[in-house]
């Protein structure tokens, strides 16, 4: 079992696709990479911490490898934008991976160099995992939860439509 995270906007929207990913075990939204002791919805939007909203994406490797994470990652949300997904303007929406084990950052620099070798201007940043703060309740399985909340049907249909164009054989 592997874990990574993963910030690419709304916590909403990308936890939405790894949901459906076969081989992941659990997916909890949360806030890293800030300066604060603490994290919560408020103090995150509002700007105070530096924390990112986030997912971490427990895996099983003999499922999905972490490449094939990886390459969803990508694929579905903008990682040449700072500081925004779409509606979602905020450096909490900048694009991010976390790696949990220094073994994962070799295949994270491949993954994006490559990205950069196909012309892509990939600005999304690369840390190790520092202190999780797990989302208020109702913020986890958002989507599944809530299915006729507006922001939800206008950002996440997109991104399963791209989950499920080029990464069917990975969908549970």
């Amino acid at each position: 079992m592997q874990t990574i995270i993963l910030g690419g906007g709304c916590f909403w929207c990308t936890e939405s696709v790894f949901l459906a990913v076969k081989g992941v075990q659990n997916v909890t939204s949360g806030y890293m990479g800030g300066d604060a002791v603490s994290a919560n919805y408020e103090a995150v939007c509002g700007g105070d911490t530096g924390h990112v909203e986030v997912i971490k994406v427990e895996f099983d490797e003999t499922a999905v490898p972490l490449e094939i994470i990886l390459d969803i990652f990508f694929a579905t949300h903008d990682p040449t934008s700072y500081d925004r997904q779409g509606n979602d303007v905020g450096s909490q929406y900048r694009s991010v991976v976390f790696y949990t084990d220094d073994s994962q950052k070799p295949t994270i620099d491949r993954t994006i160099n490559a990205l950069r070798d196909d012309g892509i201007d990939v600005v999304t940043e690369v840390h190790p995992a520092s202190e999780f703060f797990e989302a208020e309740t109702y913020h986890q399985d958002f989507f599944n939860k809530n299915p006729s909340q507006g922001y939800c049907n206008f950002a996440i249909p997109p991104k399963l439509a791209k989950l499920r164009a080029n990464f069917s054989e990975y969908m549970a």
